[in-house]
Parts: structure tokens; C-alpha cells; sequence
């Protein structure tokens, strides 16, 4: 799978530290070395549904897919995380 700085990605897993669900869509921002020589990392950058920026996290590359035709966006509520 190939995947694109600032291309927008949807998760593949709950990041309940972030309160961030399964499907929620992100923007990647970069892709990070892992210190010991393991799966990389990338770097995404969560937004609410008006734009504003309410998440930056790191996750192993396999944490991420990219958003496909098929697929449609949702709403949900969100406890402020920051």
C-alpha cells in the first residue's frame, strides 16, 4: 500500500487514549523512522468536522488505510480532548 503525505487516511483501529475510533479520518503528515529498526510510523493529524485541528498522534504504518471510493464520511460527537 502506498501512501502520500497529506493525503487524508482513515485509522484501522480505536485509539482510546485520543478518543479516536476505528474509521476516523486523518491527514498524514509525515512518516517517522521506528528507533529500533521495526514497523515505521507516521504521523496524523486529526480534524474536527469544521476544520479545526483537535489531534496530532504517531501510529505503526498498519494503524492507517486509505480512503476508498465506496466509503462514506460520518459525524460523531467528540469529548474535547484538548
Amino acid at each position: 500500500m502506498s501512501f502520500k503525505l497529506y493525503q487524508r487516511v482513515a485509522l484501522n483501529r480505536d485509539l482510546p487514549e485520543y478518543e479516536l475510533k476505528k474509521g476516523d479520518v486523518a491527514t498524514l503528515i509525515d512518516f517517522v523512522p521506528h528507533p529500533a529498526n521495526n514497523e515505521e510510523g507516521c504521523v496524523l493529524e486529526v480534524f474536527s468536522a469544521t476544520g479545526e485541528s483537535i489531534a496530532v498522534v504517531i501510529v505503526p504504518i498498519s494503524d492507517i488505510k486509505l480512503l476508498r471510493k465506496d466509503e462514506v464520511l460520518s459525524v460523531r460527537s467528540l469529548v474535547e480532548i484538548y
